[in-house]
Order: structure tokens, then C-alpha cells, then sequence
């Protein structure tokens, strides 16, 4: 099983990066800066039809926790039936429960959305309070995919967890190592068989400190050999 890079992209720019680079795959949100939410209609479509590579549409109806109301998940509902519609080649979802596992009800209702396509299992995961049982969980649930950083806040401070979690998945689903992947550490991760890795590598621009975002210019740009560096690390894994 080739080893993946997916490239978590906020901006047509970092869409277009991630396929000169030489990425495997593109997980497109809005609002990295709060962690991540559902990308809005217009840039799906350019970015979905502007890419060579697969376009994975983060389901998040919102910033904060991972335990949803009923209303809010009605809206992740739409969201991923609309990005699949859009052509999206999978989505990315994370619920849980108010004791910390996995919503197995909710997230059966989005793999059922999904309708064969890919589903990746978010960061949410890392809020689960029991690792070990949530990744079989979402195994037995049929997800094809786990992003995580090893229960930590950074890939290197849950380096160890992320070992045992891809012997735990022995080929039954991919994980990937996602917060914290930098052009720095990304050699020492791939030495971890198995494991993927899933990154935005923003170089961000050089302001002064300014209080109010509007003043602030330009925006953090991904650079294509950034990303080619990381791929070429990962294929040669």
C-alpha cells in the first residue's frame, strides 16, 4: 500500500501547490485559523474542478467541540450531500458523543451519505477518551481513514500513540499523522510504516503585528516544492 500525502488546503493557491507537488489527495476546508469548518459552494467547485488529484470536502458545520445538536447535524448532512454532489472524491467527518467515543449513529448516517465513497475520520478522534477502542470502532464502522496526532496536540508529542494505532490498524485503514507535519519532522514520521501524512506547509507572510485582519496582507502561500520534497519522502517510504 503506497504511502499517501494529503494536503489540507484553505485557498485555490494551496489547491494548486498540491497538485504541482506532486500530492495524493486534498482536504479542502475554509477557516484553518479556527481548526477547520466546511468550505463554502464556489470554492468547492473551482477547486474540484481545478485539481488533477482527489478532493476530500471536510464536514464541519462549525469551530469547537465535536458533539453535535440535531439541527447541527442536519447541516453536516447537507453540507456533505452537496460536496459529494459537487464531486468531491470522499468527505471528511468527525462526531462524538458528550462521554468522549465515537457516534456511531451519526457517523453510520454520513458513511451512508458517502455511498461507497472514502470517509475519513477526523482529529475529532484525538478528543476520544479511549483511542484504542474509538479506531476500532470506526473500523467496524467502515471508515477509511484516520486523521490523527496521536491523542496529542502534535504529531510529535503523540508520535508513540500513532505507532500503536497504525500496528492496531494492520492494513484494515489508513491513519494519518495531521497536526503539526512540517518540512522539519516529516523525515522521522515516515519512517513510521504505514503511517500517511496530512499537512497545510503554509509559509505564512511576514506582517507587522497588526490587531485587525483586514490590514493584515497577503496570505500564506503553500510552494509546490515544498510539497514535492514531502512526496517524494513519503513514495520513498
Amino acid at each position: 500500500m503506497q504511502r499517501e500525502l494529503e494536503i489540507c488546503a484553505e485557498t485555490l493557491q494551496a489547491c494548486e501547490a498540491a497538485n504541482a507537488g506532486g500530492a495524493d489527495r486534498i482536504e479542502l476546508c475554509a477557516a484553518l485559523s479556527e481548526g477547520g469548518v466546511t468550505a463554502g459552494v464556489g470554492f468547492l467547485r473551482e477547486a474540484i474542478a481545478a485539481s488533477k488529484i482527489p478532493v476530500h470536502a471536510l464536514v464541519r458545520p462549525r469551530s469547537g467541540n465535536f458533539v453535535y445538536s440535531a439541527a447541527e447535524f442536519r447541516m453536516a448532512c447537507a453540507d456533505a450531500e452537496m460536496a459529494l454532489s459537487l464531486g468531491a472524491a470522499g468527505i471528511v467527518i468527525g462526531t462524538l458523543t458528550t462521554d468522549g467515543a465515537v457516534d456511531v449513529a451519526q457517523t453510520t448516517e454520513l458513511i451512508r451519505i458517502a455511498n461507497g465513497r472514502p470517509v475519513t475520520f477526523h482529529r475529532a478522534f484525538d478528543l476520544a477518551r479511549d483511542l484504542h477502542k474509538s479506531l476500532r470502532v470506526v473500523i467496524d464502522l467502515g471508515c477509511n481513514r484516520v486523521l490523527t496526532s496521536g491523542g496529542e496536540p502534535t504529531v510529535m508529542e503523540g508520535l508513540e500513540m500513532l505507532i500503536e494505532l497504525t500496528e492496531i490498524a494492520d492494513g484494515r485503514i489508513r491513519i494519518a499523522a495531521g497536526g503539526g507535519v512540517s518540512l522539519q519532522n516529516a523525515a522521522l514520521l515516515a519512517q513510521v510504516p504505514g503511517l500517511d501524512l496530512h499537512g497545510s506547509f503554509r509559509r505564512k507572510p511576514k506582517t507587522e503585528d497588526v490587531r485587525d485582519v483586514l490590514w493584515q496582507q497577503g496570505e500564506a502561500r503553500v510552494e509546490a516544492e515544498d510539497v514535492r520534497l514531502v512526496a517524494e519522502l513519503m513514495h520513498h517510504a
